[in-house]
C-alpha cells in the first residue's frame, strides 16, 4: 500500500501540499539535499520513493543499518561515472542515517559538496544531535509528523478497497467505529495501522468478512474504546470529568480524563474544557489556575501527542485540588442581566474621556480625582457605576484560597466608604 505518486501520500500536508517545498521540487525536479526527520510509519521512506519515482536523476537507496562503507565507496563510484560520461544525476537516499557515526557520515561529504550525489536522509533522531553539522549545513531538515486519526483512516478504508495491494479482494467489511480504534491504537504510525489491520483480518474466523471490535482487540493486544466521540458517551465522560474535578477529586478527574484521550478525543477539546473550569469553577481563589490549564495548551501545541499528555494530566490534577470559586461567573452574569434590565445607561459625566476643548466644557471628567494620589489608593466615597445601579454588589468574593484575603480588602474599602 506504499504510494507510488505524491497524489497518494496522505498526511504531511506542509510538505507535499501544492505549492509547499517538497511538492515543488519535486515538479520542477530540482531536489535540494534532505534529512526526512520523524517518528517511524510517517512516510520518510515512502516520500524518498516518490522521489525516485518523479525524477529524472537515478536512485541509490543505502541502509546505514545493513550497509558498510565499502557498498557506500561502490555507489558514489557509480554516481560519479555517471556524472562525468553521461551527465546524469544520482539520489543517494541513506535510510536511518544516524546510524553512521561522523566518520562515516564524513565519506560522502565531498560528493555531496562536488553535486556527485543529492543526499536524501531519513532519521527517527533529532538531527541537531544525531548528524554532522557539516551535513546539516548542506541539506534542508523537513520535519515529518504523526499521521492524525483522519489521515490513517483514509488509508485503512484504502487498504480495504484494494484488490491489487490491499484487502479488497475478501469483501471485507468494517463495523462503525472499528477502523478509528485501530487507528488510534497505531498512534500516528502508517505501517503500524496497515500491519494492525492485516494481522485482524487473518485472524477472522474462516468465510467471515466482518471485522468487530474483537477482532481489531486481538490484533492490537489490548482493549480498544470505541466511544462515538461526537455522541452520548463523549458528553458523559466528559461530563463525569468536569464534575470530578468540581468535586476535588484528582483520583476520578484524571482517570475521566484519560478515558478521554485513549477515547480518541481531540486533546484540544480537553484543554479548551480545562481552561474554562479554570475561570469557571477555580477563579479568584487561585489565579495561578487559568495560567496552568493555557500553559497545558500551549505545551500541547509545542509538543503534540504522545508528550503533551504529561502536561495535560499535570493540568487536570492541579485544577482537582485548587480552592474553588464560582464568583467570576456570578459577577458577569449579574453585570449581564442589570445590562438586559436597564440597557446601555450612559456614562456618568467624571468617568468620561475628556479628550478635547468641548468635551472638557460639558464637564466630562470634571472632579475625578487619581486613586493612586490618596492613602491606601482608595478614595472613599467614589462612585463608577451609572446613578441608577449605585450600591449593586456584582462581585461577591468566597472565603477559598487567594478571595479570602480579596474578600477581606473588599470589606475593609467598603467600610471607609461607609
Amino acid at each position: 500500500m506504499r504510494p507510488r505518486a505524491l497524489a497518494e501520500v496522505v498526511g504531511q500536508a506542509h510538505l507535499v501540499a501544492p505549492g509547499k517545498l517538497l511538492a515543488e521540487a519535486i515538479r520542477l525536479d530540482r531536489l535540494p539535499s534532505l534529512v526526512l526527520w520523524g517518528p517511524p510509519g510517517t512516510g520518510k521512506t515512502t516520500l524518498a520513493n516518490v522521489i525516485a519515482g518523479a525524477t529524472r536523476a537515478d536512485f541509490e537507496p543505502f541502509s546505514a543499518v545493513l550497509g558498510g562503507v565499502p557498498e557506500l565507496r561502490a555507489i558514489l563510484a557509480r554516481a560519479e561515472e555517471r556524472r562525468a560520461h553521461r551527465g546524469r544525476r544520482t539520489i543517494l537516499f541513506v535510510d536511518e542515517i544516524h546510524r553512521f557515526n561522523r566518520a562515516q557520515q564524513d565519506a560522502f561529504l565531498p560528493h555531496v559538496e562536488r553535486g556527485v550525489v543529492t543526499l536524501i536522509g531519513a532519521t527517527t533522531e533529532n538531527p541537531a544531535f544525531a548528524v554532522n553539522a557539516a551535513v546539516l549545513s548542506r541539506a534542508r531538515v523537513l520535519q515529518l509528523r504523526p499521521l492524525d486519526e483522519r489521515d490513517l483512516v483514509l488509508l485503512l478504508e484504502r487498504a480495504l478497497a484494494d484488490a491489487e495491494r490491499g484487502l479488497g479482494a475478501r469483501g471485507l467489511i468494517a463495523e462503525p467505529g472499528v477502523l478509528e480504534a485501530l487507528a488510534r491504537a497505531a498512534r500516528g504510525d502508517a505501517r503500524r495501522a496497515l500491519g494492525l489491520l492485516e494481522a485482524a483480518a487473518a485472524l477472522l474466523p474462516e468465510g467471515a468478512s466482518r471485522l468487530d471490535a474483537a477482532a481489531v482487540e486481538r490484533a492490537a493486544d489490548l482493549p480498544l474504546l470505541l466511544h462515538d466521540k461526537r455522541g452520548d458517551q463523549h458528553y458523559d465522560v466528559t461530563s463525569a470529568l468536569i464534575k470530578s474535578l468540581r468535586g476535588s477529586d484528582p483520583d476520578a478527574a484524571i482517570y475521566w480524563l484519560m478515558r478521554l484521550l485513549a477515547g480518541g478525543d481531540d486533546p484540544a477539546f480537553v484543554l479548551r474544557r480545562l481552561i474554562i473550569f479554570a475561570s469557571e469553577d477555580v477563579g479568584n481563589a487561585d489565579p495561578r489556575a487559568l495560567a496552568v490549564a493555557v500553559d497545558a495548551d500551549r505545551a500541547h501545541q509545542r509538543l503534540g501527542m504522545p508528550e503533551a499528555t504529561y502536561a495535560i494530566a499535570q493540568a487536570c490534577l492541579y485544577l482537582a485540588t485548587c480552592p474553588r470559586s464560582a464568583s467570576a461567573g456570578r459577577a458577569f452574569q449579574a453585570a449581564q442581566r442589570a445590562i438586559e434590565e436597564h440597557g446601555a445607561l450612559p456614562v456618568p459625566r467624571h468617568l468620561r474621556n475628556a479628550v478635547s476643548d468641548l468635551a472638557r466644557e460639558l464637564g466630562h471628567g470634571e472632579g475625578c480625582q487619581s486613586p493612586h494620589d490618596q492613602p491606601g489608593h482608595y478614595i472613599p466615597g467614589a462612585t463608577y457605576l451609572p446613578s441608577e445601579l449605585e450600591g449593586a454588589r456584582y462581585y461577591e468574593p468566597t472565603d477559598e484560597g487567594l478571595e479570602r484575603a480579596i474578600a477581606e480588602r473588599l470589606a475593609r474599602l467598603r467600610a471607609r466608604a461607609r
